[in-house]
């Protein structure tokens, strides 16, 4: 009924075949494969690059779908998540013309959804980011409506570190601003990748926006938060929030994951839901990212098998 996978992101030395192997080893049913540009990144999590789109052909796309293929494992979607809204012109360019390159590979390869984040100039109020959003869009999603590609946009704000703060990343935060933006581009293609951590730290209902948007719902990630109310209360809500919340795997965080699936089930949600592991409990060697891909699997597996 639902799908099982995890976010490539965690693996970033696997090779894609030995991703593959491993996720069929232990039974998932699918992966989230990052296709970042190859090169280094700063930022915890990205850079990643799994599938190299600018270097596909004819007979790299008959390798990568016989792999999938050979495994049984499906790959639930393309992920790229840089901020299309940056205030550098240039990187805005960059950023938007590779997520356009990503869409395009994944039609090419069958793929149904590209994962990303909207973004946000931090140079602008929130209106002023919603106006820049229509316009640096718009041709994002013409490629999508052209290539019959879904877009799943996360919810994280992109708020935890200080180059971040305190405007963030990432302007899709909120269901507010989520109904101006599908009020602006209709089209069904355009959608979440919805992950309810994110709301946890934010002090916000995970729940009821599965009901509310759930034609909109392209992708889930599975990611767990631990909110410490002791550290809460002594820096407050204007503080990064990673000042009193840490991520953690599914099962050892704040998420309510029976009302979760619940929910999930009661609006007929049958897509691709993927672990998303940033503990840093779990990040002192390979070993322990393999743990704690494992044991969240074996976690969510009472909601799913």
């Amino acid at each position: 009924m639902l799908e099982l996978g995890f976010v490539s992101a965690i693996l970033p030395d696997y090779s894609l075949e030995k991703l593959v192997a491993f996720a069929a080893e232990e039974q998932f049913s699918c992966l989230e494969i990052m296709c970042w540009p190859v090169g280094k990144s700063d930022r915890r999590y990205a850079g990643v690059t799994h599938i190299d789109v600018n270097n596909l052909n004819e007979l790299k796309i008959k390798e990568i779908k016989a792999l999938f293929k050979d495994y049984n494992i499906s790959i639930s979607g393309l992920g790229y998540y840089p901020n299309p809204l940056d205030e550098n012109i240039e990187k805005r360019q960059f950023y938007q013309e590779h997520l356009k390159n990503v869409i395009i590979a994944a039609s090419a390869l069958e793929i149904p959804v590209v994962n990303t984040f909207i973004g946000r100039n931090q140079d602008l109020n929130p209106d002023e980011n919603f106006q820049l959003f229509q316009t640096d869009w718009a041709p994002i999603l013409d490629v999508a409506e052209a290539n019959g590609i879904k877009i799943g946009i996360e919810n994280c704000p992109m708020i935890f570190t200080y180059d971040e703060w305190p405007g963030g990343k990432n302007l899709a935060i909120n269901p507010q601003i989520w109904e101006r933006m599908f009020d602006c581009f209709p089209t069904p293609l355009f959608g979440l990748n919805f992950d309810p951590s994110h709301f946890i730290w934010q002090q916000m209902d995970y729940i009821q926006p599965l009901y509310d948007f759930k034609d909109r719902i392209h992708h889930i990630h599975l990611k767990d938060v631990k909110l410490y109310r002791n550290k809460l209360d002594k820096v407050g809500i204007m503080s990064p929030p990673n000042f009193y919340s840490s991520p953690k795997i599914p099962g050892f965080g704040d998420v309510n994951w029976g009302k979760f699936f619940s929910a999930l089930t009661d609006i007929g949600y049958r897509g691709p839901v993927c672990i998303e592991v940033e503990d840093k409990a779990f990040e002192g060697s390979e070993k322990d990212v393999l743990s704690a891909i494992k044991t969240a699997r074996n976690y969510l597996n009472q909601f799913i098998s």
